[in-house]
C-alpha cells in the first residue's frame, strides 16, 4: 500500500503555521534578550527581520518532504544520504543568503558604519548556522517518518476494521443459511397436520409465523445489530414453530428485563444458541425439556444466557458449527471485549453464555 509522506494540500497551512510560530518565538526571544542586556538597536526592524529570516525553511519544507518521500530515510543506499546531504546544504545556503540580504538591506542592528559587505556577512551567517541546518533538516525528516508510520498504522487499522466487518457479514450470512431445511420441512408438515385436523386458525397462525421468520432470515440488509426486543420477538416465533414439531416436549422461558429490551445486540445471536440447545439438548431426550433464555447487565457488560435441561455434553466440550460461527462473529465485532462460553450444569443440562459490551439504543 503506497502512502504519501508529505501533508495533503490542505495541510500546508499547518506547516506554514509551525514555521511562523518558530519565527515569532525566535524574534521575540532575540529582541527581549538584547534589550535586557542594555543594547540599542532598531527593535522593530530587528524583530521583523529575525522573523522573516525563517521564510526559506517554510518555503522549502514541502520540497524536503517530497524528497523524503522519494529517497526514504533511514536507508542503506548511499544515494539517499547523498541527496539529503546536498538538500540540507542547499537549504543552508538559501537560508544564509536570505538572512544576509535582509540584514544588508535593513541594518537592523543600527551599526553606524552600516551592516558591512555582503560577502563576509553571508559567510558568517552560513558558518554560524551549519549545525542548526543539520538539526532542523533532521527534525523534519524525523517528523516525516513519524507521520508516515502513523498514517500506515491508521490505514492498517482501517483495513483491519473493514476485514472484520466483512467477516462479520459473511458469518451473519452463514447464520441465516444455517436454519436447516429440515426445520422448514418439519414446520410445513406440522402445518399440514393442523389442516388435516381442521385446526385452520392454528394453521394460519403457524404459516404467518413461518413467513415472518423466513422474511427475517432472508433479509438482505447489512445491519449487524438489532434491538434486544426485535431479537426476542424473532426468537419467540422460532420457538413457537419448533413447538409444532416437539409439542409438549419443548417448553421455554424468556426472562429479559424491560430496561434491556432496547439494548443493541448482534442479529441472530440468541437464535444460534437456542438452536444449538434444541438440537443437541432437548431433541435428545424422549420427554423433551425446557430452554431458558435470560439476560443481565452489569455496568458496561451485557450477559446473555441460554440453558437447557437436556443431557450433558461429552467432555471435552466440542462446539458445533453454529457456536463456532457465533464465536468468530463476536471476535470480528468486538475483539477481546466479547466472549462465548459453554459448560455442563451440575446434574444435567448445558449453559451457553455470551458476554459483550453493552450498546445503548440506536
Amino acid at each position: 500500500m503506497k502512502t504519501a509522506t508529505y501533508p495533503a494540500p490542505g495541510a500546508w497551512r499547518y506547516v506554514a503555521g509551525a514555521w511562523l510560530a518558530l519565527a515569532l518565538f525566535d524574534a521575540t526571544q532575540t529582541v527581549v534578550s538584547m534589550r535586557a542586556m542594555g543594547m540599542h538597536h532598531a527593535w522593530l526592524t530587528l524583530y521583523l527581520v529575525t522573523a522573516a529570516s525563517w521564510a526559506p525553511w517554510a518555503v522549502l519544507t514541502p520540497a524536503i518532504l517530497r524528497l523524503l518521500g522519494r529517497f526514504r530515510l533511514p536507508s542503506a543506499k548511499l544515494l539517499h544520504w547523498s541527496v539529503h546531504g546536498a538538500a540540507c546544504l542547499a537549504v543552508g545556503v538559501a537560508w544564509a543568503t536570505w538572512s544576509a540580504l535582509l540584514e544588508h538591506a535593513t541594518n537592523p542592528y543600527a551599526y553606524a558604519a552600516g551592516p558591512g559587505a555582503f560577502g563576509p556577512l553571508w559567510q558568517a551567517k552560513f558558518l554560524g548556522t551549519v549545525v542548526v541546518d543539520v538539526l532542523l533538516y533532521g527534525a523534519i525528516a524525523a517528523l516525516s517518518m513519524t507521520l508516515e508510520a502513523h498514517n500506515r498504522l491508521w490505514q492498517q487499522r482501517a483495513a483491519g476494521a473493514r476485514l472484520a466487518e466483512l467477516l462479520a457479514q459473511a458469518q451473519l450470512a452463514a447464520l441465516r443459511l444455517q436454519i436447516e431445511p429440515h426445520f422448514i420441512f418439519n414446520a410445513l408438515n406440522a402445518v399440514t397436520g393442523l389442516i388435516r385436523e381442521h385446526r385452520e386458525q392454528e394453521a394460519i397462525a403457524a404459516i404467518a409465523a413461518l413467513g415472518d421468520l423466513l422474511r427475517r432470515v432472508t433479509d438482505r440488509s447489512q445491519r449487524q445489530f438489532v434491538s434486544m426486543e426485535e431479537e426476542i420477538d424473532f426468537l419467540r416465533k422460532y420457538l413457537d414453530i419448533q413447538r409444532m414439531r416437539f409439542a409438549e416436549r419443548l417448553r421455554y422461558q424468556i426472562d429479559i428485563p424491560d430496561e434491556l429490551m432496547q439494548a443493541q445486540v448482534p442479529d441472530f445471536i440468541a437464535q444460534a444458541l437456542v438452536e444449538n440447545a434444541i438440537k443437541h439438548g432437548i431433541a435428545r431426550r424422549a420427554k423433551g425439556g425446557e430452554v431458558r433464555v435470560s439476560a443481565t447487565c452489569d455496568g458496561a457488560v451485557l450477559t446473555l444466557r441460554v440453558a437447557n435441561d437436556g443431557p450433558p455434553l461429552p467432555e471435552p466440550l466440542q462446539e458445533r458449527v453454529g457456536l463456532a460461527n457465533t464465536r468468530q462473529r463476536l471476535l470480528a465485532l468486538f475483539g477481546d471485549a466479547a466472549a462465548l462460553s459453554l459448560h455442563n450444569l451440575a446434574g444435567h443440562g448445558v449453559l451457553a453464555t455470551i458476554t459483550l459490551p453493552y450498546r445503548a439504543p440506536a
